[in-house]
Formats: structure tokens, sequence, C-alpha cells
């Protein structure tokens, strides 16, 4: 959309992308904690798209929908980083997990069962879901800017610089296909319905036949296996 002079109308241009940072911040919603409210979201998005306005340039040849979807879901992320909900006694125990799942990796040879982890960290079977559980609002975003290597980069992302880091670009994505290719077959899948085909958890309980909380605990275990693989 142009004015008269030749300019991109960006009155317009802001109501018509509206709900664009609506749809994306729904989206998100669902895969997100229930303390995390849609206003907030979509206040977040509304700045990432006037700063789409504002910084686009028809000269870089890509559209203005591209950019804005970028802008908008990258400044919602943004937000939600920002908050840092996970506690640290949390994450003292996700670190242990993490650290408890690669040495079981590395002394079995293939992957641990939820048991073996739950001994190794001298917990209960539920006392170790329960960890799961809470570790999973900390992981859902986190693992999102990993797996954001596979497709496309993160919206604020610039190219690298070298060819050296390239490079070294390159095999990170290449070591995660391998991590992930390395899961067991059901959280594979997981991570594929969730990061790929962008299911809520809902959705992803009823294609595996189990419960919501059942779909956070899987991902947060999957996550645990490829973070430890990939720290190593």
């Amino acid at each position: 959309m142009y004015t008269a002079q030749g300019k991109i109308d960006q009155r317009a241009l802001l109501e018509q992308y509206m709900p664009l940072v609506r749809r994306h911040a729904l989206a998100l919603q669902v895969r997100l904690p229930a303390s995390v409210e849609l206003d907030d979201l979509i206040q977040a998005g509304m700045v990432g798209l006037l700063d789409a306005l504002e910084r686009f340039d028809t000269a870089q040849g890509a559209s203005f929908s591209t950019f804005a979807n970028q802008r908008v879901r990258g400044a919602m992320i943004d937000e939600l980083r920002s908050r840092d909900w996970m506690p640290r006694s949390v994450r003292r125990s996700v670190r242990a997990l993490d650290q408890a799942v690669h040495r079981l990796e590395q002394s079995l040879g293939r992957a641990p069962d939820e048991r073996e982890i739950a001994s190794s960290l001298d917990m209960s079977v539920d006392e170790y879901h329960q960890l799961l559980l809470d570790a999973n609002n900390g992981y859902l975003l986190g693992f999102d800017e990993v797996v954001s290597e596979l497709g496309e980069p993160p919206a604020r992302e610039t190219a690298p610089a070298t060819p050296h880091e390239a490079l070294l670009k390159g095999d990170a994505r290449a070591h995660l296909v391998e991590a992930i290719e390395q899961l067991p077959e059901r959280e594979k899948l997981l991570l594929g319905l969730y990061y790929q085909e962008e299911l809520n958890l809902k959705e992803i309980g009823a294609v595996l036949g189990v419960s919501e909380s059942r779909v956070c605990q899987l991902h947060s275990q999957a996550v645990a296996r490829l973070r430890g693989r990939l720290a190593a």
C-alpha cells in the first residue's frame, strides 16, 4: 500500500496487519502457561509491528508480510524470555537432569528410561514427573530458539559475518539433527508435532493418546536428552 507520493502508507499497513498480531498471540498462548495473558502478547506484538513499519526497506527485496511476521513473533518471544519464570531451584534441578541423562546415555549406550533417570536423580518416579512438569515452562521457548535453526532463522538474527561463522552454524544444525534422530520414536514424533506442525499440547495428546500433562513431561524429557547431547 502506497501513498500518492509513492511511499508506504504506514497507517493502512498497521490496520491491515493488526489481525496478524492477534493470530500470532493466540498461537503462542496455547503453548504457554495459563499465567501468560493474551493482551500482554498482543501488546508485545504491536511493538514488533511498529518496529517493522519503521525498519522495512523495499530495497531489500523481501515482502513486508514476511518481514512483519518475523518482527511480530520475535517481539513476543523477546517479551516472554524477559519474564524468566523458572525458579532458581527448578533451574538447578534441570541442570542436574541434563547431566544425569547424559551420564546414563554414556554408560548404558542407549536412551535411559524414566525409572533409570529418576533413580539417578535419587527421586521417585512421581517426583521425577513433577520435575518434568516444572521444567517444561522454561523449555517451551528456550528450545524454540534452538530448533529455529532447522527452519526459518529467529526474527532478529543476522547472517553470519564470516565463512567460519557460517561453518559453525552449519555444524550446530547438523549436531541438532543427529541428536533428534537418536531420540526415542515417541519423543521424536512429539517434537515434530510441536515445533514443525505447531500443534498445541491438547492436540498432541490426542495424537499420542496421552494427557496434556504427559505431553509436557515427554517434551521436557526429550529436550533434556537433546541438551545433554548438544552440551557434550
